[in-house]
């Protein structure tokens, strides 16, 4: 295992105890992305036990969705061979995790045992025959939830928020051991905010294949919760809209933006609210830059009003950007910010970014606390477009999204959906975190998110 050689500060942890569980649930309706659709999800919780050479001990926790229809993408593999992959994945970076036997800043840990996991991954991959190695990605979504719960019982161990015991005062390497030259001498501090901003506008999803209006429902669900978008949109006084399209039919993905400003507008007009945005989410189906040209051009056309209303393009094309250094995205960037979200796996993912053309980044999570926290840094550095989505982020998965989100300066919005499609999963949590679980004005009040850890447990 290797092994950290600087001098360790005294406030660095070791790992005491670590265990895993798994949590399943289905959604009350299936949300269409990517060309699939999506009806259950499986949560991968976390609980950790930290102590320092002291011998102060702290306990933390986490949980995220694990997410294999996104992170691991593979046509000719089953849905549940995926998630078994994941789970035995999971089992052995829990195991990897308890060995490390270091003193040390849960950003070093991660620095440690990420390539660790990465090889885990490749075992697992060869141990299963399976079709595709496990991606790197998908590497990121199972082991995010033990790098949070580290952190989570790093800021309880020492009394406070962990967002802000990732500086200079507790961590032995300054930005350059983690990330490049670049950011020689410079630490976390100024780019992590100390307190979380007061409120944080929340996105509402809506998946290919949800109702826009009642005359669209199909199969009525009766649970007491909106069921049409034109009713979502009073329920929670939405005033973001994130809209997942097609990428393989212009006319259908014009036509879909189109539809969904028109009822948007008829909403809002009977709320009396005129300031709301759209996000548009193509999930790298887009068969290259030329096509979404032609979408932004055939919406100014066709839909004007709605696209001044676009806030920022995510992922437009597929998520190997080095496949295919070509396809760039300057001139789609002119017109608005393009977001990498799936391709976004470190810094090198991020640079490469860069000089093909987009401008922005989508913060996540599930793609781990430390390497979220870092990317973070670079984004603001490079002058970079913020935004965090979730992964259908219940419960504590979605109280760590909207940390991120609180706490990353300049952060343009979050996404936040289980409340759509599992909220059987928040349960539980609506007591403690009203202003994330109750929304009543489209956006999220983060009080109570300045607590000891991540709030997460």
């Amino acid at each position: 295992m290797p092994a950290v050689l600087a001098a360790a500060p005294s406030t660095d942890a070791r790992i005491d105890e670590l265990g895993i569980a798994f949590e399943d649930y289905r959604y009350r309706t299936p949300y269409k992305f990517g060309g699939k659709e999506v009806d259950r999800v499986t949560l991968l919780n976390v609980r950790c036990r930290l102590s320092t050479k002291a011998g102060k001990s702290a306990e933390g926790g986490a949980s995220m969705s694990m997410g294999n229809v996104w992170s691991f993408p593979a046509p000719n593999i089953p849905y549940d061979t995926t998630l078994a992959a994941m789970k035995t994945l999971a089992a052995k970076i829990a195991d990897i995790t308890r060995s490390f036997t270091e003193y040390a800043h849960p950003l070093d840990v991660n620095h440690a045992l990420l390539p660790e996991y990465l090889k885990a991954a490749a075992a697992t991959s060869r141990e299963l025959r399976l079709a595709q190695p496990i991606p790197k990605l998908c590497t990121l979504v199972t082991g995010s939830p033990v790098d949070a719960a580290i952190h989570d019982a790093f800021g309880k161990l020492h009394g406070r928020n962990s967002f802000t015991v990732c500086g200079k005062d507790f961590v032995r390497f300054d930005l350059s051991h983690y990330l490049n030259r670049e950011f020689r001498g410079e630490y976390l501090d100024p780019y992590i905010l100390r307190k979380p901003v007061r409120r944080i506008r929340m996105y509402h999803s809506v998946g290919a294949s949800d109702p826009l209006t009642a005359a669209e429902v199909k199969k009525p669900i009766h649970d007491g919760l909106p069921e049409t978008l034109e009713d979502w949109i009073p329920y929670n006084g939405v005033t973001a809209i994130k809209i997942k399209l097609n990428g393989a039919d212009l006319a259908w993905d014009v036509d879909r933006v189109a539809s969904i400003d028109r009822v948007t507008t008829a909403a809002q007009a009977k709320r009396g609210f005129k300031d709301w945005v759209y996000s548009l989410d193509f999930n790298e189906r887009c068969p290259n830059v030329q096509y979404l040209l032609d979408f932004e051009h055939k919406l100014k056309d066709k839909a004007p009003k709605a696209f001044t209303l676009v806030q920022y393009i995510e992922q437009p094309t597929a998520r190997d950007l080095a496949a295919d250094r070509q396809n760039t995205m300057f001139e789609a960037a002119r017109l608005r910010p393009v977001v990498i979200d799936e391709s976004l796996t470190g810094l090198d993912a991020l640079l490469l970014a860069r000089e093909m053309g987009y401008t922005g980044a989508a913060l996540k999570a599930c793609k781990g606390q430390s390497e979220t926290l870092l990317l973070a840094a670079a984004t603001q550095k490079y002058k970079m477009f913020r935004c965090v989505q979730d992964l259908t982020c219940p419960g504590a998965a979605l109280v760590h999204s909207v940390g991120i989100a609180a706490h990353v300066p300049g952060t343009a919005a979050l996404e936040a959906n289980a409340r759509e499609y599992v909220p059987a999963a928040n349960q539980g949590w609506e007591k403690r975190f009203p202003g994330i679980f109750v929304v009543k004005d489209g956006y999220m009040n983060t009080q109570g998110l300045d607590g000891p850890g991540l709030c997460t447990s």
